[in-house]
């Protein structure tokens, strides 16, 4: 059977990348981070879209250059149609609809979301469903049982910040730069987990998340304490704030697993690269005779093999979508049951 080349393209907020599969095989992909915000503490939607129109054609000719191949030869193209910031998606999907009316092939919308779920099988024919998804980023803290690639369960969700933006907003806190996830997960490394006992928020009878509270904790905490000793302890801080994210997520995720009979368990997100995390949900996963699938460092953050590789799965499941498809910021997952 014939392996179809697939251009996958992700501009959905600061990371201009394409990719390019033969089938299910990635070739090869390049993700070029937008450095333009760093200044900024966050993300400038508006200089987001800028850096799409000017970095997404080299991108796109660099990633078909390393595989030694031409827009000719692309035969699907697979975008992010959401969810992410306006202006950005615009700009990828409006490329990508360019291309696929000109070269003649099909096109295929991609949830960006489930790009990041399935991150972790990138190259296999197969995907071991069903499982427990923990899905944790800047926007998004959810836990899904995903039945099939079309078949989602919402069984836990943030009620307020997600895991990511509590990491930034408490980065920004503390004054060590954005973005906050990386940042704090590094200083961590140097500080005590155990220094100070920040708040956990977990529901009875529910496996919702929190996260504000943790944050205010963190400000009131700081709020009290002299520069100086700020200054000292700031590894310390970092590090027990991490531990209270780790705990609240890898405690609920456990107890989920445990309650719903899952064997399974999947990380996927932007958070999904914090080293804490991914060595305590690992201790506890092998602990109970379960099995834990990290997604690969270059899949955790934002990255067009993801879209690519759902391309794929789109190509055999089911018909391409029109050219008028639109951007759809706050596109949601499609819960059944």
């Amino acid at each position: 059977m014939h392996a179809p080349i697939i251009l996958g393209i992700e501009t959905s907020c600061d990371e201009t990348a394409a990719a390019v599969f033969r089938g299910h095989e990635l070739i090869h992909h390049i993700t070029a981070t937008q450095l333009v915000h760093t200044s900024y503490g966050g993300v400038v939607p508006e200089y987001a879209s800028r850096e799409h129109n000017k970095l997404l054609g080299p991108v796109v000719g660099g990633v078909l250059e390393q595989c030694g191949l031409s827009l000719a030869d692309v035969e699907a193209i697979a975008v992010t149609q959401g969810p992410g910031l306006a202006g950005s998606l615009l700009v990828g999907l409006s490329y990508a609809k360019g291309l696929a009316l000109g070269l003649d092939v099909p096109l295929y919308g991609i949830n960006h979301i489930e790009g990041h779920i399935f991150a972790n099988f990138i190259g296999q024919k197969k995907l071991p469903t069903p499982f427990l998804c923990l899905l944790v980023s800047g926007g998004h803290t959810q836990l899904i049982h995903v039945e099939s690639s079309r078949d989602y369960k919402l069984i836990g969700q943030t009620r307020d910040d997600a895991a990511g933006e509590a990491f930034d907003k408490v980065a920004r806190l503390l004054g060590i730069g954005y973005p906050g996830g990386p940042l704090i997960d590094r200083l961590s490394q140097a500080g005590n987990p155990v220094f100070h006992h920040f708040s956990r928020s977990l529901f009875p009878g529910s496996y919702d998340f929190s996260f504000s509270g943790l944050k205010t904790n963190v400000l009131q905490y700081i709020s009290k304490q002299e520069p100086a000793f700020i200054k000292s302890h700031l590894a310390d801080i970092a590090a027990s704030f991490q531990e209270a994210v780790v705990d609240v997520l890898s405690t609920r995720t456990m107890q989920v697993a445990k309650d719903l009979g899952h064997d399974r368990i999947v990380m996927a997100g932007g958070v999904a690269a914090n080293s804490r995390l991914r060595k305590r949900l690992q201790e506890l996963t092998q602990s109970e005779g379960k099995e834990l699938f990290q997604p690969d460092l270059r899949y955790c953050t934002d990255n067009a093999a993801m879209i690519a590789y759902l391309g794929y799965w789109k190509i055999k499941d089911g018909a391409p979508d029109q050219l008028d498809i639109a951007a759809i910021p706050n596109l949601k997952l499609s819960f059944g049951g």
